[in-house]
């Protein structure tokens, strides 16, 4: 079997593992949406001005939570299900079998970048349903998926490579939230940027991903520019990630 062919039929195992756990499936959906519901209530009646923009809070809101949710889904949920299935003996096991490394770690990055897809999907129709958010399409729309595509593959990368600093199981949760909630309010993503926002806080967010990522997939709710630069910077993020998986990643557990 080629590995093109041995990644498409581990991505479908790794599906059916993911879906035949209803709780952990319906969460990863509900979790953006209940944070979008919960942000429009209390902030969407009003407007932000992005650049030279002025936009509804509650369409802003809606690509704030659709990148939360892949980041979400791809970044945090990987690293904690690899820390568990660590710990567990179950990579030690997968480890000792024929499976390619490579094809292990595409699987994986394959199932998350369609979780995220669907989420998204799911995200902007609740938005467009719900408040009016405005849906890609076009020229827009293409810019708007290779966005979501290298930024879902990027978050899986790095979540691999954050297990490195984990433990054991019982400090995953509280490692990756540690990692990424002050990321998610230093880069706009629950509190959006206005035009006087302190500059350290946009420095901090122009050289961590997750801001990048959010305005990629902003400019295709909102209408504000796409620079190829977010993509860039967002893929070198990704690059990292998968090389520091390579060099640190623990197939045992740490004694």
């Amino acid at each position: 079997m080629s590995a093109a062919a041995l990644t498409l039929s581990q991505t479908r195992y790794v599906n059916k593992a993911f879906w035949r756990n209803p709780a952990r499936a319906f969460f990863t959906f509900a979790f953006p949406l209940m944070f979008l519901v919960i942000f429009t209530s209390l902030l969407g009646n009003g407007t932000v001005g992005i650049g030279a923009l002025t936009v509804k809070e509650s369409t802003y809101y809606v690509a704030s939570m659709a990148a939360f949710g892949v980041i979400t889904a791809c970044f945090n949920n990987t690293a904690i299900s690899t820390t568990f299935n660590r710990d567990g003996g179950i990579l030690k096991r997968i480890d000792g079998t024929p499976l390619p490394h490579a094809v292990f770690f595409a699987s994986r990055i394959a199932h998350a970048m369609l979780v995220a897809l669907l989420l998204v999907a799911i995200t902007t129709a609740f938005g467009h349903v719900a408040y009016s958010a405005h849906v890609p399409s076009g020229a827009t729309l293409l810019r708007f998926l290779v966005m979501l595509l290298v930024g879902s593959a990027t978050f899986c990368a790095l979540g691999f490579a954050i297990t490195a600093l984990i433990p054991n199981a019982d400090a995953a949760a509280p490692i990756v939230n540690f990692a990424i909630l002050p990321l998610l309010f230093l880069s706009g993503i629950f509190i959006p940027f206005g035009n006087s926002t302190p500059g350290w806080i946009l420095w901090i967010a122009r050289v961590f991903p997750v801001r990048h990522f959010a305005v990629g997939l902003q400019a295709g709710y909102v209408g504000t520019p796409f620079h190829w630069s977010d993509v860039v910077v967002v893929a070198g993020w990704g690059i990292a990630g998968l090389l520091l998986s390579i060099r640190f990643f623990s197939w045992e557990p740490r004694r």
